[in-house]
């Protein structure tokens, strides 16, 4: 006797079990491979199995042998041999435990024993036969997470528990076109993504249509299946969603679907190829029929011409064959149809539509998308320059020098002070001389000799000090010089534009220099006068997002004249520069900082004299100490502000 097995090996519903071997024995007996024996007559003692199938009685099966291994992944194996084709197993899964039961097999009394499989280090720990009415159980206790699966080949049923892990959807083809299918759909998985209920299904040379029943009952779906859907498939998926489960099946036979709603129609592709291609060969002929109609569009907001140009310049516009009822046309290329024409009148700013309604109406819809008013942005950037400047000098002179006069002390803002206030108590002296001439008292000069010059240049104040004594006078000057300085440059260009157009804004002046012209062929070198551009300049693009925030494309530019350098034919400008380039996303009114540039500067000077320098007090009156700290900060602001304009 022999028969087509499909079973199911299912780890979610108790049912399926069941309703696959139901749906097995109503194939089986459609297909007419399953012949039951007439009834036998009563007996009041049922003879007992015996396992030589010659000598079974017609129409019973028993469990011949039970068999465990344990497969190089870590999983159990458990392999039930059957003394003779027709056992119908089931597997479920009750707790911890997996049950296999096969009402219509008996099982021998050899067999009925416990098997402790617990050092084979599988999910599997104990086997447990026995007899459940008229047939066999058989109960696994596993240990842990575990996957089950089961298959029927020939007179073996066999059953796998393996440990559970991150990746447990898997599929495996029974057949060379189920494992191509597979192949396919695990490519593309890296694109599609796979939503349906797990599903697992175990089928041996099944017919498709029984396949794609099951998928209907687990996915809710309606499913129509074309009369030439035909042939049978083998494919084993343990976990997989029912949707993927679909297509592994539509791809292993050469099916397509299409889905409208909840029903989805099933059909091999050149079918569905065939009834989309007449359909649309339909609706081509039906629009060659149709009357054309024109209508006039008034653009309103933006130019005919731009509009002509884009929808023209589209790819397969209408226009590239002769348009007429008879003639032969391939449908719609492109915004129009075949016979479709598109004028634009630059005067009137006025687009002229021909072709049939569905196509003007459609056009006139994407016309009106395209022809509104566009927002406005309003731009405003503040560039601030802060400027900080500290400078300390402190300097010394001293210096000796001879005399004649009676010793004097002279204390004053400076020693050119004091030598003129001490010559001018000499010459006094001289004219108020108690000796009478011919021999008046002669006394020289002072003038400075100075030992050391440090002196602050243009200090801020000093003091001198002069001692006249014993005919020589001693000369200490004490200068200084502190400057702070505090500045701020704030500038505000502001500029308003449209969505996406440029606008540049610019403020300065223009300076000028010569340069000289060389001497060409014996002309003597002429003076020329350039001019450079010194401005605060402001470029920028906004494009308002869809959720409302401005997206800027800027460059902002601040240059100042810093002072002119001398040279042999004049003067020439030195500018100093700062600018930004940038693109930032912000907020409608936010204002951010788009640019920042921090200097300091501190510095320590000393100049002195050698070794007297380094005399203990004495030793200032022979150094100049100096101190500069600079500060300088550059702050770049924006502020974007958008102005919706409402269409009229």
């Amino acid at each position: 006797m022999t028969s087509n097995n499909a079973q199911s090996a299912r780890t979610a519903r108790p049912l399926i079990g069941a309703r696959l071997a139901g749906l097995a024995l109503g194939m089986l007996a459609a297909l007419g491979s399953v012949q039951a024996a007439p009834p036998a007559p009563a007996a009041p003692v049922a003879p007992a199995p015996s396992l030589d199938p010659a000598k079974q009685l017609p129409g019973t099966v028993s469990v011949a042998d039970i068999d465990f291994k344990r497969s190089e992944d870590g999983a159990g194996r458990l392999v039930v041999h059957f003394s003779g084709e027709g056992a119908m197993p089931d597997l479920r899964k009750t707790g911890s435990n997996v049950v296999v039961d096969i009402g219509n097999a008996q099982l021998p009394a050899n067999l009925r024993k416990t098997l402790d499989v617990s050092d084979f280090a599988t999910p599997v720990t104990r086997i447990d036969p026995r007899n459940s009415g008229a047939g066999t159980q058989l109960v696994l206790d596993t240990s842990g997470s575990f996957d089950s699966m089961a298959y029927q080949t020939g007179r073996d049923y066999i059953v796998e528990i393996s440990p559970k892990s991150a990746t447990s959807s898997r599929a495996i083809g029974g057949t060379a076109d189920v494992k191509a299918a597979a192949a396919q759909i695990t490519a593309a998985n890296a694109t599609t993504r796979y939503a349906g209920r797990p599903v697992t299904f175990n089928f041996q040379d099944v017919p498709v249509r029984t396949v794609l029943q099951l998928i209907a009952e687990d996915s809710g779906l309606n499913i129509v299946a074309s009369d030439t859907v035909q042939g049978n498939v083998t494919l084993r998926l343990i976990n997989v969603p029912w949707d993927q489960a679909l297509d592994i099946v539509l791809q292993a036979k050469g099916l397509d679907k299409r889905r409208s709603g909840n029903v989805v129609w099933i059909a091999p592709q050149a079918e569905i190829s065939k009834y989309e291609q007449d359909k649309e060969d339909a609706r081509i002929a039906i629009d060659n029929r149709t009357d054309l109609v024109t209508e006039y569009v008034q653009i309103n907001y933006h130019n005919a011409e731009a509009i002509f140009k884009a929808l023209t310049e589209a790819k397969g516009i209408g226009g590239g064959s002769s348009g007429g009822a008879g003639s032969s046309q391939t449908g719609d290329t492109g915004f129009l149809s075949a016979r479709g024409r598109l004028v634009a009148d630059e005067r009137t700013n006025t687009l002229m539509i021909s072709d049939i309604p569905k196509k003007v109406a459609a056009m006139k819809e994407l016309i009106r998308v395209i022809d509104r008013p566009v927002d406005q942005v309003v731009i405003e950037a503040r560039v601030v320059i802060a400027t900080d400047t500290f400078s300390r000098e402190l300097g010394a002179r001293f210096g000796v020098s001879g005399t004649t006069h009676n010793g004097n002390v002279g204390f004053n803002s400076s020693i050119d002070n004091n030598t003129k206030t001490q010559n001018s108590l000499i010459e006094a002296a001289n004219a108020n001389s108690a000796n009478p001439p011919p021999n008046p008292l002669k006394l020289g000069t002072i003038t400075k000799g100075l030992m050391s010059n440090l002196a602050v240049t243009n200090p801020a104040g000093s003091v001198a000090l002069s001692i006249l004594n014993a005919g020589y006078a001693l000369d200490a000057e004490l200068s200084a010089l502190q400057t702070e300085g505090r500045g701020e440059v704030i500038s505000n260009p502001r500029v308003v534009t449209s969505n996406q157009r440029e606008a540049v804004i610019t403020q300065g002046r223009e300076v000028g220099y010569v340069t000289i012209q060389p001497a060409v062929a014996g002309s003597p070198a002429t003076p020329n006068v350039q001019f450079k551009d010194v401005v605060l300049q402001m470029r920028v693009t906004p494009t308002i997002t869809n959720d409302g925030r401005v997206f800027l494309n800027m460059a902002v530019k601040k240059d100042e004249v810093e002072g002119f350098i001398d040279t042999s034919i004049g003067q020439v400008p030195q500018i100093s520069k700062r600018e930004v380039n940038t693109a930032v996303l912000v907020e409608d009114g936010q204002t951010v900082v788009i640019g920042g540039v921090y200097e300091f500067q501190d510095r320590k000077d000393v100049t002195k004299v050698p070794f007297l320098a380094d005399i203990p007090w004495l030793g200032n009156l022979f150094k100049k100490n100096g101190r500069t700290k600079d500060k300088a900060e550059l702050l770049i602001f924006v502020t974007p502000k958008v102005l919706h304009v409402a269409q009229r």
